[in-house]
């Protein structure tokens, strides 16, 4: 449900939108159609001159249950493999090690700056999730259970700095409410998979607290917030696929339940375990 008035968003310079909606297949699909229809065109530096403008928007997409079948969108771009991949990245870490921007590679990663954010004059890198989760169990109706990303002494010029900025955790009656924002977010080619990882941070921040207190903590809502929240008109082309997906299939014939591609998940669990053990082989021997 796209909440947001239609006029009072077209005399906006940049358009506030928000999302409402029961699962995350749903969410991502309006907010995604929202911007479409509704967002400011507007260049990027990323642009090529022949380029046409990007659809922009500041996007609100809150999610009554994150773990709602249907779970998948079809539409998103990439497969199986790649949304797997991605939520293991995020959440497990397993591409820190890429992290060498001395040698040209990674920057950073969202994982090591929630789980091993390094500042300047601090010898020990600090794990905010393990603070996040420590603050729920202590107090489960805390405000302060949060992570910071940003680090202005790295990300300030940076031409590809952290795009998630902060998340946010808070207990109410016996749900985790989580709240994430990005300064700027790919509407159509990320966004999809940075909500499924994102969603399941949170299923893992539950998981930790219930085993710490003994009582159940399901996920409750999820508060998806983005400054930029942009279809970029380099890619308008492919994106014409997406409105057809819409535009000409039922809901079911868009959307996996996550136990339709279940065997696609364990086949890319076996195939990430077997790269990531070849990459440390190869580490090993250097």
């Amino acid at each position: 449900m796209v909440v947001t008035d239609s006029k009072a968003v077209a005399g906006l310079a940049l358009p506030v939108i928000q999302v409402i909606a029961d699962n995350m297949a749903q969410g991502w699909e309006e907010a995604v159609l929202a911007t479409w229809q509704m967002g400011a065109e507007i260049k990027t530096q990323y642009d090529k001159p022949e380029d046409p403008p990007s659809r922009d928007c500041s996007m609100v997409i809150t999610i009554a249950d994150p773990l709602a079948e249907p779970r998948i969108h079809r539409a998103m771009p990439g497969g199986i493999g790649d949304l797997e991949s991605y939520r293991q990245e995020v959440v497990d870490g397993i591409r820190d090690h890429w992290i060498d921007p001395v040698s040209g590679k990674w920057q950073y990663s969202y994982h090591e700056r929630i789980c091993a954010y390094k500042a300047p004059g601090i010898e020990q890198s600090v794990n905010q999730l393990e603070y996040i989760i420590d603050a729920l169990v202590e107090q489960p109706y805390t405000r302060q259970a949060q992570a910071v990303l940003w680090q202005p002494w790295r990300d300030a010029g940076y031409k590809y700095p952290c795009c998630l900025q902060r998340i946010w955790f808070r207990i109410l009656g016996d749900e985790l409410v989580a709240n994430f924002h990005m300064r700027s977010n790919d509407a159509f080619k990320a966004a999809f998979m940075n909500i499924y990882a994102f969603t399941d941070l949170q299923r893992y921040v539950a998981e930790k607290i219930s085993e710490r207190t003994g009582r159940t903590i399901r996920v409750g809502q999820y508060t998806h917030y983005a400054d930029s929240f942009h279809i970029y008109g380099s890619y308008f082309d492919d994106f014409k696929g997406f409105l057809g997906t819409v535009q000409n299939r039922t809901w079911e014939k868009r959307t996996y339940r996550t136990e339709d591609v279940q065997e696609l998940i364990d086949e890319a669990k076996v195939e990430i375990a077997a790269a990531l053990a070849k990459e440390k082989e190869e580490i090993n021997r250097s």
